[in-house]
Parts: structure tokens; sequence; C-alpha cells
């Protein structure tokens, strides 16, 4: 027993195969005997004989693959995909006609179940890593699919994007990812000259738990803009969710943007759980998928919200929700792509092959573990442990903290001074209010921290357009003055920096 703690240790620290997610110790206990007894000259071999023992620990998924598939086929015979067909909120034209519709979600249930069950199939004998790669990009269409087609129904909607989710953790989340263990490098878990792991499961988790969060808000949305529910509850702004959602801007768009934005937490949710804990090392392609997912992707998602009082005239309590919700994602995550980088430019010197080294991970510069994390098995004995060790990178100077507080006072100042809101002044106030909040929310990541500056610019914005415009009540202009300047003399200030980011600490300033 004592033996077994000991291994389980030694493997979570140095980041092994085990910490993937999904324990391997029979394959594990063997491949370390055999490689014990005849040396390193047989390590590929050894690499595939845990790959065989592993898959037959798992056989269990390929069959649920197959299960799958079968219900996907008989779901519309089942179930009359062309009764109770809703139309989307506020009478909105469709690029697809009711007909078309049926009759595309029809088929692709149809042939997305049959290629799931051929797939799974072959995905019954092992080393076929293409046939899961295909039969998890059949999962992300299953998502892809009712947000494009407008599914003509709430049960095709569920089924599928349920579905979706299910064959994607069943065929890269909860097995690992195909082959993997054939070729992952062994090493550094945190990276060389870091303080901390910026991929580590507590690091993750909160990443984790935001999408979830953000994934039920969003939905929330995506289903009343379906049609699949006839009303939208704000709890502060009344019908004012509604007409956001049932805005021009909103149906600029040809599909729904709330069912996109469950869409897009949807892979956030499911990339959380992605790779290992060195995965900033070992899969530096999903890092930066993940990291356009949540950075520029994120950033046009909270930019499209703030703009909601001055584009459409009203608030939405579940957008501004949605996008706080988002908010503290980017800088939780620009760690982790900072830190990816640095391996890459590392490798590039070192004169590895960079497109080798991007999608299947590279050799290790140092050997270390991760002594410091608490990790999440200790969560209901420490769990502020765990929560320290999730916002490691973040820090609050009271100067960003004040400037926040500012920031969000002047989104609701030309409300409390009875301006109107589709006024030039107003609009000053909500734009760089929320903005000033989004600057200074995302530099209390302190790997970004020198974009404090951009909160001088955006105060000076707020205490001069007022003037300019001249549509503002006088109160309100001298608000605008002293908000704006104060929050401009605090973006100098870098506050304190906790942590230690190898190549990344010249920038950190």
């Amino acid at each position: 027993m004592e033996n077994n703690h000991k291994d389980h240790n030694e493997e979570h620290e140095n980041g092994g195969m085990g910490s993937r997610g999904v324990t391997r110790p029979m394959a594990e206990k063997e491949v370390k005997g055999h490689s014990h007894d005849h040396g390193d000259d047989n390590g590929g071999m050894d690499r595939m004989k845990m790959l065989y023992m592993h898959h037959k620990q798992t056989l269990w998924i390929y069959w649920m693959l197959i299960i799958l598939g079968a219900w996907l086929v008989i779901s519309p015979f089942t179930f009359d995909y062309g009764k109770d067909i809703v139309q989307p909120s506020g009478g909105r034209s469709l690029w697809i006609s009711d007909s078309m519709r049926v009759l595309v979600m029809k088929w692709s249930d149809i042939i997305s179940g049959l290629l799931l069950m051929f797939f799974g199939w072959r995905s019954l004998t092992p080393n076929r890593p293409v046939s899961l790669w295909i039969a998890c990009f059949i999962g992300i269409w299953l998502n892809f699919a009712p947000v494009i087609f407008w599914a003509p129904n709430a049960y095709i909607y569920n089924n599928d994007t349920i579905v979706g989710v299910m064959v994607i953790a069943l065929t890269i989340l909860i097995p690992g990812m195909p082959n993997m263990i054939t070729y992952m490098k062994m090493g550094s878990v945190v990276p060389p000259g870091w303080s901390y792991n910026p991929s580590s499961w507590p690091q993750r988790w909160i990443m984790i738990v935001l999408a979830f969060f953000g994934w039920i808000v969003s939905r929330y949305l995506g289903t009343f803009q379906l049609g699949y529910t006839d009303y939208a509850w704000d709890p502060f702004f009344g019908e004012s969710t509604m007409k956001v959602l049932n805005s021009n801007m909103s149906h600029s768009l040809p599909i729904s943007d709330g069912a996109f934005g469950a869409l897009a937490y949807t892979f956030e949710f499911l990339m959380g759980w992605m790779g290992s804990p060195s995965r900033w090392r070992t899969m530096p392609w999903m890092v930066t998928f993940f990291g356009i997912l949540v950075i520029p992707l994120g950033l046009v998602h909270i930019f499209l919200v703030i703009s909601q009082p001055i584009v459409v005239g009203e608030w939405c309590t579940f957008c501004l929700l949605a996008a706080a919700i988002m908010l503290p994602m980017i800088p939780l995550e620009f760690d982790e792509v900072i830190a990816m980088g640095q391996h890459m430019v590392q490798a590039k010197k070192r004169g590895d092959n960079m497109w080798k080294v991007f999608w299947k991970g590279g050799e290790a510069f140092e050997e270390n573990k991760d002594e410091r994390t608490t990790e999440l098995i200790e969560f209901p004995k420490k769990p502020m442990g765990v929560f320290k060790s999730s916002v490691w990178g973040m820090s609050v100077p009271w100067t960003l903290g004040v400037s926040t507080a500012l920031g969000v006072f002047a989104m609701f100042a030309p409300a409390t001074f009875g301006v109107d809101i589709t006024t030039m002044s107003a609009h000053a106030f909500h734009l760089g209010g929320s903005l000033i909040v989004v600057t200074s929310v995302i530099c209390m990541g302190e790997i970004v921290r020198r974009g404090r500056y951009l909160n001088i610019l955006l105060g000076l914005g707020v205490a001069i357009i007022p003037w300019i415009a001249g549509d503002g009540s006088l109160g309100l202009s001298i608000v605008g003055t002293i908000v704006g300047l104060a929050v401009a003399a605090l973006s100098f200030p870098r506050g304190p920096k906790k942590e230690e980011y190898g190549l990344w600490d010249k920038y950190v300033k």
C-alpha cells in the first residue's frame, strides 16, 4: 500500500502519464519493471505495450461510441423532427427554410451516427488514433450543427449537443489523447525559471468552473433566441434583455449569438480537462487553440456586450454576467500561453523541429517537480490552499482595485445624473468605464501588468469627451474629469509582483 502511494506521488510530481486525468497503474508498473530490466533501448516497445494495456482497460469507451452512434441513427425515426417546429425570437428571418432545417438535422444525425458506429468499431482495435480523432470531430460537428442550422425543436438541440459532448469526452478526454502515450516527453512540470506551474489542475480548475457557469448563462440566452423559450427573465432591467437579444445588432449574425456563446463555453470547458499538468510543454497546439478561444475571442465577446447600451440603448443582466465570467478567464489563461511560448522559443534555440514540437510536445530542459501546488484531492481539507494555487499569477494592487471601482461607477454615472443614455457624453461614460474595468481586471494578471497604461488613455477620454460633446450635465462633466484623471494617475504604479516568470520576467514592468 505504501509503495503504491509512493509510486502515485512520483508519477504526479513528475507530470507522468498517469497524471493526465486517467490512471494506468498496471501498464505503468509493467513498463517501469521492463525498463529497469532491459534499459532504454526498448523504450519504444515499452510504450507500445503500455498503449495496448491501456486500450484493454478503456475498451468500454469504444463500445460506448458505437452505442451513441446507434442512438443518433434511430433518433429521427423515434422522434418526429418535423413536429412542433419553433421559430426564432423576435420574428427573425432565417437563412434556411423550415423544411430544410428538418431535413438537414435528420440526415446530419443519421450520417453522424453511422460514422460513429464505423469509427467506434475500428477503434476497438488498438493503435488507430485517426479513427478516434475522426470520432472526436464528429462530436464537434454535433455541437455546431444545431446552431448553424437552427435546430427545429429543443429535443434536437439538446440531443445533439449532449451526445456531442459525450463523444468528445470519450475520444480525447477520458482515455487521454489518442496514442499520446507513444510519444509523450517526460520531464519538467514547472516551466524553467517559473515559481509555479500555470497548467496545474488548480489553475485549470478555476477555468473549468468559470466556463461551466458561462455555458449555463449563454445557453439560457441562446434557447430564447432559438425559440425554445418564450421569455427571457431579467432581474434588473425588465424586458431589456429581450430587446437586446432581438436587436438588429444581435440579428446581424446568421446564427444565434447566445447559442454560439454557449458553444464557445462548451469547448472552453472541455479543453480545460485536456492534457497533463505539463501540457504547456507537451501540448503546445492545444494551449494555443485554448488561448485563442479565451483571449481574442473572449475580448470580442466582452466588447460586443459592453457596446450594447451604445448600439441598442439597453442593458442585459445575463449578457453582462456572461462577460463578467469571461473577463477573469483572460488573465488566468495568459500565463499558460506565455509558458508555452517560452518553451517554443527555447526549443527553437536548441534546434528542435518546431512543427513536431508544436503538435507533439518537446523535450524538457530540466527535471523538476511541482512541490508547491495544493492538489485538488486536498480540497475538502484545504479549500483555501487550492484556491490560492488556482490564482497564482494574479494579484490585486490597490491601484487596479480602485480603477475597477471607478470604471463601474462611470458605467452607471449617466443614469445617476439623469443624462439621456443616447448622448455622446453618456456613451463616453458607458464605453470608457467598461473598458477601464476590462483593462484593470486583465492587468491583475502580473504577466500582462504593463497593459495598465491603456487606462491612461481611457481615463483621459472619460475626462475630456463630456466637455467636448457638451450634451451632458455640468455635474456629470465634473465627475468625469475627477474619475478620468484619477484612473490615469492610478495607472502609473505597477503594484507588487509576487511570482517569477522565467524569460518573461523582464516584460513585467
